[in-house]
């Protein structure tokens, strides 16, 4: 399919923070730098509404960084971490990203998801087929779904500019010393989240 791109249409992002964070945590320690991705994602289309879904933590030290996406124009959605007796934790959005963006489909042409997850390709294909949308991914290739690369009507890698797309970025060294590092090595389905 020919991806089509033009100013007067109509676009919802939707942001899977979690995925997007520990992909640039895990694989270039380095943070996600989110203006210029969603600059990039946009391609100079009509912003009809962005979602960043996230958890807060007790410490509260996520604040600044909620407050940096607010004045980028994105809306913040959050929860608590919830904490089990055992000790287990959980931190999911997956549903409720999944319910705003089919919820919004009607009024927008394409629908960005800004995540790796493969856990959202059925979501991707009912809004391709039911929605009537392009659905277009943005993620680190290195740790996205290849199933999700695949039902997209487009992807954004962002490992092909690690230095635009992230803060702090510092390239690899190479030669005598060099390290290396698993997660440049992701299974079919990461999910990093």
């Amino acid at each position: 399919m020919s991806i089509i791109k033009h100013p007067e249409q109509r676009v919802g992002v939707f942001i899977d923070t979690q995925n997007l964070y520990h992909s640039a945590k895990n694989i270039y320690h380095a943070r996600v730098n989110f203006g210029n991705v969603l600059k990039d994602a946009l391609a100079g289309r009509r912003l009809v509404r962005a979602r960043a879904y996230a958890v807060t933590t007790e410490s509260g030290e996520e604040k600044g960084f909620f407050e940096a996406l607010t004045k980028l124009g994105v809306e913040m959605r959050t929860k608590d971490l919830q904490i089990f007796s055992g000790g287990a934790k959980k931190a999911d959005w997956d549903v409720g990203l999944a319910v705003d963006a089919i919820t919004a489909s009607p009024k927008l042409d394409t629908v960005i998801l800004l995540t790796g997850d493969g856990d959202f390709v059925p979501l991707v294909q009912y809004l391709q087929v039911h929605g009537g949308c392009q659905v277009e991914v943005v993620s680190f290739g290195r740790s996205s779904s290849q199933r999700l690369k695949d039902a997209s009507d487009d992807f954004l890698d962002l490992d092909n500019d690690p230095k635009r797309y992230l803060i702090n970025y510092r390239p690899p060294r190479r030669g005598f010393g060099a390290r290396t590092r698993a997660a440049d090595t992701p299974e079919e389905d990461a999910d990093v989240a």
